[in-house]
């Protein structure tokens, strides 16, 4: 498992990146706490740093969104989908648990 941060320190709304050889977005969906990788499978870009609405998470730089429930794209112009991670919240703390395949189409 990987401390990504205090359930305190993120706020709904919000997320917050996990550096690592494959980076990783965890964010807070109205209490909800999801993960997914943090690169756009369409182009290079954080989507720690995109919009966020409802359970959708919309990329900074072509505007590719994916839903952080099934790590899905909702259209174009990304076409795969990005892996999604649990998450097990411990004495107040976010911890990721990485998925090590890769994503189904």
């Amino acid at each position: 498992m990987i401390p990504a941060c205090a359930v305190a320190d993120l706020p709904e709304g919000e997320a917050v990146r996990i550096p690592g050889e494959v980076p990783i977005a965890v964010f807070n969906v109205d209490g909800e706490i999801y993960a997914i990788d943090d690169t756009c499978s369409h182009q290079d870009a954080s989507l720690s740093e995109g919009w966020l609405e409802g359970c959708l998470i919309e990329c900074p730089l072509h505007a590719a969104s994916f839903d952080l429930r099934t790590g899905m794209p909702t259209g174009a112009p990304a076409k795969k989908p990005v892996r999604t991670h649990s998450v097990v919240i411990q004495d107040g703390v976010i911890y990721v648990v990485p998925q090590n395949q890769e994503a189904v189409v």
